[in-house]
């Protein structure tokens, strides 16, 4: 009986190894295609400094 329980782990074991390191790659392949460029703006800098500064901008927005 013991042995039927440590064969069932084994394999418990092995299958969820197995679809994590599948997850894993998928994640990794969906980075790599559609984050491939870096997410911050050119003139980050100067867009924060603006906004921090409280320099006032071209575009006003209307509510």
């Amino acid at each position: 009986m013991s042995t039927k329980r440590n064969d069932f782990n084994k394999r418990i074991i092995r299958e969820i190894t197995a679809i994590l390191i599948i997850k894993v790659v998928i994640l990794l392949v969906i980075k790599n295609i559609w984050f491939d460029e870096p997410t911050i703006p050119k003139n980050f800098d100067n867009q924060v400094a603006e906004r921090i500064a409280g320099s006032p901008s071209i575009n006003k927005e209307t509510r």
